[in-house]
């Protein structure tokens, strides 16, 4: 900036100490072009050495990769049949389960409705015994509890003219005038 200054002035102004200045300004251009020059060949050095490093890094790994790469492509041919073989087979296997599993599900069904029926059957069955057990024990309730009562109602009559006559041939041989000791009021 400074050289940019005085090279804008006039030019018979430049004096014996702005020529210090401009030699000082310029020495100090040429050390860092220098050392930029410098800067540059270190790192083109640099850059030359990891280059030959990259260079010797990629060569060792091509040599090693190569041969599993070479390797794994003739696996991959030689099991590409292998494994073409047991999708065929994991398909055939997925057809082969649906069809079972459908015949199942009709098998169940059928099951299913079979067994549905011969429960309402069975209930039908359960249902008319109970209702005839009803019906047979209603009619011998009815069978035992009528000649029963007619039993019953003639032993109580028998048994009601029994003490009647009981009652009389008791007091029979009593008179009016005769009570007996144990009713007499004196004894």
């Amino acid at each position: 900036m400074a050289l940019l200054g005085m090279w804008l002035q006039e030019p018979g102004s430049l004096s014996s100490g702005n020529s210090r200045w401009l030699m000082f300004f310029v020495g100090m251009v040429a050390i860092a072009m220098v050392g930029q020059a410098v800067a540059l060949i270190v790192m083109a050095i640099g850059a030359a050495k990891a280059r030959k490093r990259g260079l010797e890094i990629a060569e060792d790994l091509r040599v090693r990769v190569l041969p599993i790469i070479s390797g794994t492509h003739e696996l991959i041919r030689d099991n590409s049949p292998k494994v073409k073989v047991i999708t065929e087979n994991f398909v055939e296997a997925s057809h082969v389960i649906r069809s079972k599993a459908q015949e199942f599900d009709v098998t169940a069904s059928d099951l299913n409705a079979k067994t549905r029926a011969q429960a309402a059957r069975i209930d039908g069955i359960v249902t008319s015994v109970l209702n005839t057990t009803v019906e047979i024990t209603e009619t011998i309730q009815k069978g035992i509890k009528v000649p029963v009562r007619e039993v019953s109602g003639l032993v109580n009559g028998l048994k009601a003219g029994l003490d009647v006559l009981v009652g009389r041939a008791k007091g029979f041989g009593i008179g009016r005038g005769n009570v007996p000791r144990d009713r007499d009021p004196g004894w």
